[in-house]
């Protein structure tokens, strides 16, 4: 890819690890995006909350490429990978960005071990042994050293989602994306797999966190970014917008959210 603004340490020349420019998304005639900015630094962790419907997964897949925007510009590390560049921009998103999903989309077919292995050894070329070493240590890492040779049917839902976790971070991402990572699981297991979360944040790991676990972006989060009809309707630090939002489209979101 042609390079841009690529300064030091793998973030572009102001700093930014992401950027994003007025990105647009649609469905047909439907506008899930209506030209969202974003902006994080190097070890930002970003919640983005809203209701349903807002535009939040379909944002954290734009920034994947899960999804092409159908318009503005995506930076990662200064790097467009949008537009023209979106067609070598795929290869080098997916060594840089990872990305755990509400449903855990594990291989069923697989044991834990060969889930985490799998994308190191066919994206990233890594030999086998390579692979499996990185694997073990970071299975340790989630809390499920013992767990290694389990087959996600013997996996509760919160073990998975940790295995999904170590598979991504298996790819040594610059950056983590996490859509509703919580919202399957059965209340109890909700703390293990945000205690995770908590660990790589405070390791520094830059984040967008898509959730609905106000406690953890009350704590976690450097902004909060409050989204609805496909717009960011309001952002700031987690005390500005959970506790004293300016405008009242959040007031009523968060006054039917903090109720329960």
């Amino acid at each position: 890819m042609p390079s841009m603004d690529t300064g030091a340490a793998g973030t572009s020349a102001n700093g930014s690890m992401l950027r994003l420019e007025g990105v647009t998304k649609r469905f047909g005639k439907l506008e899930v995006l209506r030209g969202v900015d974003m902006e994080l630094g190097k070890g930002e962790v970003v919640c983005v909350i809203g209701p349903s419907g807002s535009g939040k997964s379909t944002l954290l897949r734009c920034i994947n490429l899960l999804e092409p925007p159908n318009s503005g510009r995506i930076f990662l590390e200064g790097q467009e990978i949008t537009g023209k560049a979106a067609t070598e921009g795929v290869n080098y998103v997916r060594r840089r960005v990872g990305m755990v999903f509400q449903s855990f989309n594990l291989f069923p077919n697989k044991c834990a071990m060969d889930n985490v292995c799998l994308a190191q050894e066919k994206v990233l070329n890594r030999k086998p042994e390579e692979a499996r070493k990185k694997a073990q240590e970071l299975m340790t890492r989630v809390g499920l050293a013992d767990k290694v040779g389990e087959y996600p049917d013997r996996l509760s839902g919160g073990q998975q989602q940790r295995v999904a976790i170590a598979r991504a971070l298996a790819m040594d991402p610059r950056v983590m994306l996490f859509d509703e990572v919580t919202s399957a699981l059965d209340p109890e297991l909700v703390k293990e797999v945000l205690d995770v979360m908590r660990e790589l944040a405070g390791e520094g790991m830059t984040m967008v966190v898509v959730t609905h676990e106000m406690g953890f972006a009350r704590e976690v989060a450097k902004r909060v970014l409050f989204m609805d009809e496909g717009v960011v309707v309001e952002e700031g630090p987690p005390a500005q917008v959970l506790d004293n939002p300016r405008e009242e489209r959040t007031k009523r979101f968060l006054g039917l959210v903090l109720e329960h």
